[in-house]
C-alpha cells in the first residue's frame, strides 16, 4: 500500500534579513520532515526546522545551478509521496520571480497538495532597508517590479516604450548582469538619464552596500565600485529620499553596521548579545567556546545541601546559570522557593538577581561592584556570627569567596550545579578566518569563554586580528594572562554594560 502523500509548503523565505519571516513560515519550518531551500535563505532560517528534518539545498547563482528547475520540482513531489512534510523555502516571495508558480502546477499534476506561504518582496523590503521607498505622496503614485535577469536585447517580453515612462519608479530584480542594456533601453525609450538611480547590494543584510547613481551613469558605477549579485537596481526621484530616509546603514543610528562580531558565550544564552549588537547594525556570528553540563561528580553535594537547607542562614549566587540549575535541582527533590525562607539570598550582580527574581525570590544583597569581592564588602555587617554558607556555582571558579569567608569564621559549602566544557568547533577553520581580518570584535563574557576559546583556536595568536572585548576585569585579567590586550572591557559587568562598552567605542 502507498503511503499517502503529506503536503509541501512553499514558503517565502524574505529577503535577507531572518527577522522578515512570517510566524507562518516558523509554523512550516518547525513541523517540516524535509526543507528543501535555496541561496538567498539566511541559514538562520533552517534553525526553526527540526534537527531530524533532511536539509536539501538546490541554490542558484547566476549560470551555477545546483539542480534545475523541473528536477526541483519533482524532488518536492517524490518527497511528499514518501509521506513526508516538505518546505520548499525560497528566497523573497515564491509568487515573484520565484518559480514558485511552476513548482505548484508540477505538484497539482502530481497529486499532491501545496500550500502557498508569501514572503516578504525584496522589491519593496530592499529599498526600504536603504531609506528609499517605492511610493511616495507627490513623488511617486505607481512603481512595477520587472525581472532583469533576461537580456533586453535578445528578449521581447518587456514592452520598453511603456515601462521606461509609464511607471514613477521601477525596480528590477537580478539585473547587474545586464544593466548596460537595462539602462540603456530606458533612456532610448524616454527616460531620462539624469533620472536618480540606486543599486543596492545583499539588501536587508549586514553587508549591504547601496550606491546611489543616475540612469545614465550607473552601468559604469557598478565597474568602479565593484557591485556584483545579488543586487536590485531601482529607478526613480523617490531615490532621492535615501537621505532624509536611510536608516539601517546609518552609523549614527546603527552605529556597528557593517562590522562582525563573533560571540563566544554558550549557545543557550547568546541569543540575548546577539540580538543587542544585531540592534546597533552588527553582523555577529556565534561560536560558542563553551557548553554548560553537569557537575563531573553528578549533583551529590548540591542534593545534599538542599536536603538541609534549613540549616543555611544564607546563600550566594555567583551566576544566573547556578540560580537556574539550583532550582531545578530543588524541583527534582519536590520543593520550590518556599524551602529558602530560612535563609537570605545574595546576588553577585543584577542578572544573577533578575534570575532569582523569575524564581520569586527577591536578593537581599547585590553588591555594586559585580565580582566575589563585591560581594565580600556588601555583606559585611550582615552575616550572623558563624553563619553556615551555600553557594550553588560552577564547578571551576574563582576561590577567594569562599576561602575568605572561611577566614571569617564562616562555614561555606559549595555545591557545583554545573560545569563547563569546551564546545565543539572547527578551531582551523576560525583561526584562518580570524587571520584573515574577517571579525572585528571578538566578545568574551566570562574566563571560560577565554580559555576554552583558547583551546580551540589551539594558541591565542589568531586573536590578535580582532578588537577583544570583555565583560569585566575578571575575564580581562583571565584574557591579559593568555597574552591577550582587551581593547573594551564594560564598566558595568553585564550584557547591556558590554554592549555599551562596544557601543561608545565605535560610535566615538
Amino acid at each position: 500500500m502507498t503511503k499517502n502523500p503529506a503536503m509541501v509548503y512553499l514558503v517565502g523565505a524574505g529577503p535577507g534579513d531572518y527577522g522578515l519571516v512570517t510566524l507562518k513560515a516558523v509554523e512550516c519550518l518547525k513541523k517540516a520532515d524535509v526543507v528543501v531551500y535555496d541561496h538567498l535563505a539566511d541559514p538562520r532560517i533552517l534553525g526553526w526546522a527540526p534537527e531530524t528534518a533532511e536539509r536539501i539545498y538546490v541554490g542558484k547563482v547566476s549560470a551555477n545551478h545546483t539542480m534545475k528547475q523541473g528536477d526541483i520540482s519533482e524532488l518536492l513531489a517524490a518527497k511528499a509521496k514518501e509521506g513526508k512534510t516538505v518546505v520548499r523555502l525560497k528566497g523573497g516571495d515564491p509568487f515573484v520571480f520565484g518559480r514558485g508558480g511552476e513548482e505548484g502546477i508540477v505538484l497539482r499534476k502530481a497529486g499532491v497538495p501545496f500550500e502557498i506561504v508569501p514572503g516578504v518582496t525584496s522589491a519593496i523590503s530592499v529599498p526600504a532597508y536603504a531609506g528609499i521607498p517605492v511610493t511616495h505622496r507627490a513623488i511617486a503614485r505607481s512603481f512595477a517590479v520587472v525581472t532583469g535577469h533576461k537580456d533586453p536585447t535578445t528578449d521581447g517580453d518587456v514592452d520598453w516604450e511603456k515601462l521606461a515612462t509609464a511607471t514613477d519608479t521601477i525596480v528590477f530584480l537580478m539585473g547587474i548582469a545586464n544593466l548596460p542594456a537595462i539602462t540603456a533601453n530606458l533612456v532610448k525609450y524616454g527616460r531620462d538619464p539624469q533620472t536618480p538611480a540606486a543599486v543596492i547590494r545583499w539588501g536587508t543584510k549586514p553587508e549591504q552596500r547601496v550606491l546611489t547613481t543616475t540612469v545614465g551613469t550607473a552601468a559604469e558605477d557598478v565597474v568602479k565600485n565593484g557591485l556584483k549579485p545579488p543586487a536590485i537596481f531601482i529607478v526613480g526621484e523617490v531615490v532621492k529620499l535615501r537621505d532624509q530616509l536611510a536608516w539601517f546603514d546609518n552609523l549614527a543610528q546603527r552605529p556597528l553596521f557593517g562590522k562582525r562580531v563573533l560571540v563566544t558565550r554558550a549557545r543557550a544564552q547568546a541569543s540575548k548579545l546577539t540580538t543587542a549588537l544585531e540592534a546597533l547594525g552588527a553582523d555577529v556570528r556565534e561560536v560558542p567556546a563553551i557548553e554548560l553540563t553537569d557537575p563531573s561528580d553528578g549533583y551529590s553535594a548540591i542534593d545534599v545541601a538542599i536536603a538541609k537547607l534549613c540549616d543555611y542562614q544564607w546563600l550566594i549566587f555567583t551566576s544566573a546559570n547556578g540560580v537556574e540549575r539550583f532550582f531545578q535541582r530543588l524541583e527534582k527533590a519536590g520543593k520550590d522557593a518556599r524551602a529558602l525562607g530560612y535563609a537570605q539570598v545574595a546576588a553577585i550582580g543584577l542578572a544573577t538577581a533578575e534570575k532569582l527574581a523569575a524564581y520569586g525570590i527577591r536578593a537581599d544583597v547585590v553588591p555594586a561592584v559585580y565580582r566575589a569581592e563585591g560581594i565580600l564588602e556588601a555583606l559585611k555587617g550582615k552575616l550572623p556570627p558563624h553563619a553556615n554558607i551555600l553557594i550553588p556555582r560552577a564547578e571551576q571558579a574563582r576561590e577567594i569567596l569562599p576561602e575568605k569567608l572561611r577566614e571569617e569564621g564562616y562555614t561555606v559549602d559549595v555545591a557545583p550545579v554545573y560545569q563547563t566544557v569546551t564546545a565543539e568547533a572547527d578551531g582551523t577553520a576560525l583561526a584562518q578566518e580570524l587571520e584573515q581580518g574577517a571579525y572585528d570584535i571578538v566578545t568574551f563574557t566570562s574566563s571560560s569563554t577565554v580559555t576554552n576559546l583558547i583551546k580551540i583556536l589551539g594558541d591565542a595568536a589568531p586573536l590578535a586580528h580582532a578588537k577583544v572585548a570583555c565583560i569585566g576585569p575578571v575575564t580581562a585579567e583571565t584574557a591579559r594572562k593568555n597574552g591577550i590586550e582587551p581593547d573594551i572591557v564594560a564598566e558595568t559587568y553585564t550584557i547591556d554594560g558590554l554592549v555599551a562598552a562596544i557601543r561608545n567605542m565605535f560610535a566615538d
